[in-house]
This record gives C-alpha cells, sequence and structure tokens, in this order.
C-alpha cells in the first residue's frame, strides 16, 4: 500500500482515464477526493472503490472555476488535513483530422487555451496548499504529440507541449518546498472510453488506425490505462521521490522513434 494515508484529488475522476487513476490511487492505500460535472458518473467510480474496501469522496467541481477548485481544497484540507497529491484528467475538445492550413485559428487556439487553463488552476491551487505542508505530488498527463510532429493533430499537440513545459517550470519553483511535478506522455489507450467509442461506432475505420499506431511503437501494443494508472501510483509515492520536473513517457517508444518499419523476423 504504497500511497497509505495520502489524499489524492482527481480532476475529471468521472471519465474513462480519471477514473482508472483514481481506483488505481485507491488500491494503492491513498483516500481519493473525485470531482467532475457530473455525480453520477463520479459516484459509479466511488461505488467500485468503496466495494473493493477503499476510500473515496465525491464533489460537483468545476475545473474551470478557480473559485470552486480553492474551495474544494479547502473542504479537503478541513476534513482529512493535507493534499498530497493532485492529478487533472480533465479533457476538452478539439478539432483533428483537418490540416493545419484549413483549421480556424478558434479551432487551434481553443484547445491550447482550455488544456492550459484547467491545468494551471488546478495546479497552482494544489500548489498554495502544497507548500505549506512543504510536501506533495502534483502530476498531469498528456500524448504523443507532444514529443513528435503528429500531423492532423489540431491545437491538441501544441496543448500537450504546453503542459509539459508548465509541468517543469512549476517543478523548478516548487522544489525548495518539497514538491515534485511531474507529467505522464500517453501513447493512447484503446480501452479508453474514447477510443472504445470510436471502434464501436466505426470499427472499418478505426481497425487500421489502431493498427497503424501499435505499428509506430517500439513494443508493437499501446499503453492501455492500467499502465498509465500504475505509472501514476508509483510517480506519486515514495519510491519516486527524486523524479520532478520531467515527463514520463508511457508511450511503448513511440515519441523515441516511430518503429512502423522495423517488425520481429521469426
Amino acid at each position: 500500500m504504497i500511497l497509505q494515508n495520502k489524499n489524492a484529488v482527481i480532476y475529471g475522476a468521472g471519465g474513462s482515464l480519471g477514473g482508472a487513476v483514481a481506483k488505481a490511487f485507491a488500491a494503492a492505500g491513498a483516500k481519493v477526493f473525485l470531482t467532475g460535472p457530473n455525480h453520477e458518473s463520479l459516484q459509479k467510480v466511488a461505488d467500485e472503490i468503496i466495494a473493493l474496501g477503499g476510500l473515496a469522496e465525491t464533489a460537483i467541481v468545476d475545473a474551470f472555476d478557480e473559485a470552486a477548485i480553492n474551495q474544494h481544497l479547502q473542504q479537503m484540507i478541513n476534513s482529512v488535513g493535507a493534499v498530497d497529491i493532485s492529478f487533472n484528467a480533465v479533457g476538452v475538445d478539439v478539432v483533428q483530422n483537418v490540416p493545419l492550413t484549413e483549421i480556424s485559428a478558434e479551432d487551434f487556439v481553443k484547445p491550447v487555451t482550455l488544456t492550459m487553463q484547467t491545468r494551471f488552476m488546478t495546479a497552482i491551487a494544489a500548489a498554495g496548499v502544497m507548500m505549506k505542508q512543504k510536501s506533495g505530488v502534483i502530476l498531469s498527463l498528456t500524448a504523443t504529440p507532444a514529443g513528435i510532429g503528429y500531423p492532423l493533430t489540431g491545437g491538441f499537440g501544441p496543448a500537450c507541449s504546453g503542459v509539459e513545459s508548465f509541468s517543469r517550470t512549476l517543478a523548478s519553483e516548487l522544489g525548495v518546498y518539497g514538491i515534485r511535478v511531474v507529467n505522464i506522455r500517453s501513447g493512447g489507450s484503446p480501452d479508453s472510453r474514447v477510443f472504445k467509442s470510436a471502434i464501436d461506432a466505426m470499427p472499418d475505420v478505426m481497425d487500421p488506425i489502431i493498427k497503424k499506431m501499435e505499428a509506430d511503437t517500439m513494443l508493437k501494443k499501446l499503453p492501455l490505462m492500467a499502465d498509465i494508472a500504475n505509472t501514476a501510483v508509483f510517480l506519486a509515492s515514495n519510491l519516486a521521490g527524486q523524479i520532478t520536473g520531467v515527463t514520463i513517457d508511457v508511450t511503448g517508444g513511440t515519441t523515441a522513434a516511430l518503429n512502423y518499419r522495423v517488425n520481429r523476423l521469426d
């Protein structure tokens, strides 16, 4: 139970990946505070955690509302005394599969602005609490387009790059307070709700897309949500006590090299 006695707040916990990370935190011993805009989806995750003997509470929190974020963290402090882990898994809509030469300025800039807004607000709110505690871990999540040129991803790539730069900069400022800031870069999990919905709706279209993404990896398989969640647990724990200011790549090697030309010979 490497997160025993830790208190973790998860923004976007009703989503598939946010929920997976929340469940992994709870399984590792943390008390998780699940936030998001939809009570039903949050409660579903909480019920699953509690059924397995974990500790979970839910709250409707707008992760784009600075006052709401701070108010919820104060409620956490009043209840359990500390905020040890903050993880933001809030998604934003992105216009993709359109060349940059054809995308509108608004559609390009909007996901960058919204992504940075919620990441900044939640991280800075947590930092304010953790600086007083002299401890804490702030985690964020990006994807493959942050590490390589990735065509037809619109503003998603720049948004991810912005999060990674912000994470490094924040880590450089907060390290003196004993706070670690780490980003996780995912390769896209085919078992996530977004991918599964697309696969169910357009199997003929998605099958070659998934195969191409798998071929791009060194390991010839994409990371599942459990891979991301397990990485988050490790990074939030004392086992990663000297890891900060970096992005941990969980893309199967995609951002180090596109390996679609390499295949097994046996």
